[in-house]
């Protein structure tokens, strides 16, 4: 493989898609580097648990075929990304990370993933995750960790940790996720790439096995902002195979996402998010804040009086609606599943209806008070994860004076987003203590287009961490 083609991989989405526009690279030169680097590297990140070489090489030679006849499906076409192992794909294993789906073979698949290969996408294939998306730290107990690129001794985060993994590693050019709690934003920011979780509605759930059907969203995660609009756009918008799947217009991402932040007001709340949080994350993301005021966003403290409300609320939810998903399989397969998330499940069965009922009258308060702030303010701003990514083998976490488990401190800073429904994006903010930090940013429902310009202003600013290479793993 030549010089350029072996650093084909690190270029991000959008550099290759004007490659490939302009028959400068070619599809399959672009998948061949990218399989050879998963060849290479996953046996050591673990990010993949179906490679589907051969399928691949041949999609990817159709679209260089339709480009030679003058055919272009648009920005992805003939562009190599993977997809989250609980996204159903037609005659590809679909296993959820779990052994209970080892040997599914779906019939039909996810319309996201449909929208993706008609909008010129190459498959190439399923990534590695936390068992069935319920958990934070992507450690599999049937197909192993997912390790991250940065240090392969520590998580990526979850559940869609094969996601993060293989888009910093240069794996594939991006990939979908889901985040039912904060499962894109989580391993996004442990992994210093963007993750972007739409408004509720905004991308099919069609095909997609749930975690909790009331929070699940599916999502991009990519090396660039622009790269996360590209993949929205072609996946965004009403679904009738999806009640969910809203009919709101879906406006051009890509357009709008050099728009800058002059003028918007970026709202940070004084509780909750900043307590515990480690000193190097907090001064990470105080610093990607203090970028956009430069930049000219007016940055404002607000209150949010509800935040331990909505924490209730959305563990009660994520428990009841999982147990309800899984009841059957739980009753006839239930010492198929690895033991912790086994746990988490039949914990839910112990949720009452009345409890259920008062989580979700909470709900309504948290929605409501979320909608008077996005009154005073345009976009929400704080860390996306409080910690940097800890080691595989750590049991316990010490910050700001608080000891817990990993998973404690992971996601506790998304789960009031899937709550409410809103967008909200992790975009890289710098390294902290030599590991990738993240700053969140949220907004109203259906302004992704706004999350994404306030991103792309950290991200010009700090510049998108680059994948990490072989000589780094």
């Amino acid at each position: 493989m030549s010089a350029a083609s072996h650093e084909l991989p690190d270029l991000s989405l959008s550099e290759l898609s004007e490659q490939i526009r302009s028959r400068s690279v070619s599809s399959v030169e672009a998948t061949t580097a990218c399989l050879e680097r998963i060849e290479r590297l996953d046996p050591l990140l673990n990010s993949f648990i179906t490679v589907t070489a051969e399928a691949s090489l041949e999609q990817a030679r159709h679209r260089d075929v339709e480009r030679a006849a003058g055919a272009w499906r648009g920005p992805l076409h003939g562009v190599p990304i993977a997809l989250k192992d609980l996204i159903l794909t037609r005659g590809i294993p679909t296993t959820s990370g779990s052994d209970v789906l080892r040997d599914w073979l779906p019939t039909y698949s996810a319309t996201a993933a449909d929208r993706l290969e008609a909008a010129g996408a190459v498959m190439l294939g399923k990534l590695n995750m936390h068992e069935f998306a319920f958990g934070a730290t992507s450690i599999n107990p049937h197909y192993g960790p997912v390790r991250n690129p940065h240090d392969p001794t520590r998580i990526t985060g979850g559940s869609s940790g094969g996601s993060a993994a293989a888009v910093a590693a240069g794996l594939c050019y991006g990939a979908l996720g889901s985040d039912t709690g904060g499962s894109i934003r989580c391993p996004a920011a442990l992994c210093g790439i963007v993750g972007l979780k739409p408004t509720y509605g905004r991308v099919s759930r069609h095909g997609v096995l749930p975690l909790a059907w009331s929070l699940d969203h599916v999502g991009p995660m990519t090396r660039t902002v622009r790269d996360a609009a590209l993949m929205l756009q072609a996946m965004a918008g009403a679904d009738p195979l999806d009640d969910m799947a809203s009919s709101e217009p879906v406006p051009d991402y890509a357009a709008e996402v050099d728009a800058g932040v002059q003028g918007l007001r970026i709202g940070v709340p004084v509780e909750f998010f900043w307590h515990p949080v480690d000193p190097r994350v907090r001064e990470r993301v105080l610093a990607g804040i203090e970028l956009l005021a430069r930049a000219g966003a007016e940055i404002r403290e607000i209150s949010l009086s509800t935040l331990d409300m909505a924490r209730a609320a959305q563990t009660l939810t994520i428990y009841a609606e999982a147990a309800a998903a899984h009841r059957a399989m739980l009753r006839e397969s239930s010492h198929r599943y690895g033991p912790t998330v086994r746990v988490r499940f039949a914990c839910g069965l112990f949720v009452s209806g009345p409890d259920y009922l008062a989580a979700q009258q909470a709900r309504r308060l948290v929605r409501r008070e979320l909608a008077r702030r996005f009154e005073e303010v345009d976009l929400i701003a704080t860390p996306a994860c409080p910690i940097p990514a800890t080691r595989i083998d750590q049991k316990r976490v010490a910050v700001d004076g608080v000891e817990a488990p990993p998973q404690y401190f992971l996601v506790r800073n998304n789960g009031l987003f899937n709550l409410t429904g809103l967008p909200a994006v992790s975009v890289p903010c710098g390294m902290a203590g030599g590991l990738p930090a993240g700053l969140q940013l949220a907004g109203r429902p259906w302004e992704e287009g706004t999350v994404l310009r306030a991103a792309r202003v950290v991200e010009q600013a700090v510049g998108p961490l680059k994948p990490q290479a072989s000589e780094n793993l």
